[in-house]
């Protein structure tokens, strides 16, 4: 492939690893920028189109191929600062996600902790529901939700009865967190927290153990996505510099 040279849709669809079809849709969808059309019609690329296609393809690997569409398609009308801060952005979003499953951990070695020596283990102070929300990235309605599912039990105080979340409830919502991030859905989650507050469960290590494994499982994939989005960068990086300069 020698740049400066048109590419045919099956030499983008070669080099890329796509499919002819896949690259048109690609297209279509705004993933690259639409090809020149020649005189008879044919579409003509350019190396930049093959970059852009291995790109979203490690974008894909990294947050999931709806988001890096959208994404893709939301770079190409961006400058070259924007568009950067948009990628800086998806690698905070996975480190993000690795801190809250460690702090997930954390608060399982607590309710461990808590169970074996029968007292509190809390490190966290409390915390408002806006405030444990912005923590986890959820919306305040998430915690409302997981409240009237069991999942998580906040304190209540004062006369308009504002909920206000001790330890005990943060390490929970943290679990849950992770959980759901993980897929599991309500019902699973639920049988799973609960585990974690029963004492036989807790002397037979099923609970924990369960809850273990499973934050394990998650940040391998979590690691197994930031080497996804690791792998797009060089391709990243030519999508950029084909981007109009930050605005003087």
């Amino acid at each position: 492939m020698a740049d400066g040279n048109a590419l045919r849709t099956v030499d983008v669809a070669r080099e890329s690893g796509y499919s002819v079809q896949q690259v048109r849709d690609l297209e279509r969808l705004g993933v690259v920028p639409p090809a020149v059309r020649s005189s008879n019609g044919y579409r003509a690329y350019t190396p930049v189109h093959v970059r852009a296609l291995r790109a979203y393809r490690g974008l894909a690997g990294a947050i999931g191929p709806v988001a890096a569409r959208q994404l893709m398609a939301d770079l190409w009308t961006r400058t070259v600062t924007e568009a950067a801060a948009t990628i800086n952005d998806v690698h905070i979003g996975l480190a993000r996600e690795r801190d809250e499953v460690l702090r997930a951990q954390q608060a399982l070695w607590a309710i461990e902790s808590e169970a074996a020596h029968h007292g509190a283990a809390g490190v966290d102070d409390t915390m408002t529901i806006t405030e444990l929300a912005a923590a986890l990235g959820v919306r305040t309605s998430t915690l409302r939700f997981w409240e009237r599912e069991g999942l998580v039990i906040p304190e209540r105080v004062t006369s308009l009865r504002a909920r206000r979340y001790d330890a005990s409830a943060i390490g929970a919502a943290r679990i849950v967190a992770a959980l759901r991030g993980s897929g599991y859905g309500i019902p699973a989650v639920r049988d799973i927290v609960g585990s974690l507050h029963s004492l036989h469960s807790l002397e037979e290590g099923d609970g924990p153990e369960r809850v273990r494994r499973i934050l394990v499982e998650r940040l391998d994939r979590i690691g197994a996505r930031s080497v996804e989005l690791l792998r797009a960068g060089a391709d990243l990086a030519a999508v950029l510099d084909s981007l109009t300069p930050a605005r003087a």
